[in-house]
């Protein structure tokens, strides 16, 4: 009877630990979606490569894993650094608007020219080149670090299992790029017309500015 008292004890036992994990994995994928679903800068330059078509399997995989690097920093316990190093997140700052003050300046220049030059041939732009410019979106945006590092490191302490928390919005990012990616090709038809790739350039100039200007103002 002892033994069969045991052995449901740590049956039950292991039902509780599985049931805070999955509520930890769970939390921390609706947190992490919730966080990057907002139109930003770098959300704008995936949406705009998938509607090109070009290169957006090493797109959407380089901003899930920055994603990544970023929250297993932050559930690390790593959010404590911007205390510690105040001029870095100052320094970022600034070189984050001065970067998306030029991206957005050359979307609202190419919306002005319009015609063939708004055509998915008229922009194509080197692997490399691609994947320079996502990488200063990433990783010059403050926003993205505190989102990332600061942020969900803190909520992640609030949950039973702070690793899984952080599993789950790891997964969130991934689900979110790659759909985002993958899932702009439904718009290509809209985009065969100049004026709508002059809308979408307008449009990314305005969220390049707007981001810049927030940045700029503190």
């Amino acid at each position: 009877m002892q033994t069969k008292a045991a052995g449901q004890g740590d049956c039950s036992g292991g039902l509780y630990i599985i049931g805070d994990g999955m509520l930890s994995y769970f939390a921390g994928l609706g947190t992490g979606m919730s966080l990057i679903l907002a139109i930003g800068a770098q959300n704008a330059f995936v949406l705009k490569q998938g509607i090109l078509r070009q290169h957006i399997f090493l797109i959407c995989l380089f901003c899930a894993v920055s994603d990544a690097l970023l929250i297993v920093l932050g559930v690390a316990g790593m959010s404590g650094f911007g205390t510690r190093w105040p001029w870095l997140f100052e320094a970022m700052r600034w070189a984050g608007v001065a970067f998306l003050a030029i991206y957005g300046l050359r979307a609202f220049r190419a919306a002005w020219r319009g015609g063939e030059a708004l055509r998915p041939q008229g922009h194509v732009r080197g692997l490399w080149a691609s994947l320079g410019t996502i990488a200063a979106l990433t990783w010059l945006n403050p926003h993205v670090w505190l989102d990332t590092v600061v942020l969900l490191g803190a909520i992640s302490a609030q949950w039973p299992s702070p690793a899984i928390f952080g599993a789950g919005a790891v997964t969130g990012s991934f689900v979110f790029f790659f759909a985002l990616g993958y899932g702009a090709r439904l718009l290509e038809p809209l985009f065969r017309k100049p004026v709508a790739w002059q809308w979408l350039e307008v449009g990314v100039g305005c969220v390049m500015w707007a981001i810049a200007l927030r940045l700029a103002l503190g």
